[in-house]
């Protein structure tokens, strides 16, 4: 891949993602899934160590109003990211009420939509 192409994929990579966090924040699970694969994963933080794996639209779908739902103050800011190709790692705050906790997300851009979001927490 020249370097022009790979810097126009990690620029891409990076519109998605600043635009699915938008998304994500706005708790708009319809704009959300429409920027995710048919076939996308996602990895949630927990049940500790490990995390439950959701596979394909409907049961992210079924994960995000579920935690929505259950979660309405929900709000990610993006301390730092890194954009690798198609790859891109987003370092973050959660916060709820009066608490919070720091995490990473490992993110997978494929045409245009996650294809993977591999999420972790400190502690």
């Amino acid at each position: 891949m020249s370097g022009q192409s790979q810097t126009r994929e990690m620029t891409d990579t990076r519109v998605v993602i600043d635009h699915f966090n938008e998304v994500f924040n706005a708790h708009d699970v319809d704009a959300i899934m429409s920027m995710m694969t048919d076939d996308v994963v996602f990895e949630n933080t927990s049940p500790a160590p490990d995390g439950t794996r959701y596979e394909g639209q409907a049961a992210v779908r079924g994960f995000w109003e579920e935690f929505f739902t259950s979660s309405p103050d929900a709000a990610f800011e993006a301390e730092d990211m890194f954009v690798a190709g198609d790859r891109c790692l987003v370092r973050w705050v959660y916060s709820w009420g009066d608490g919070h906790i720091r995490g990473v997300d490992v993110f997978k851009v494929r045409d245009g939509k996650v294809a993977e979001k591999l999420s972790y927490v400190k502690g």
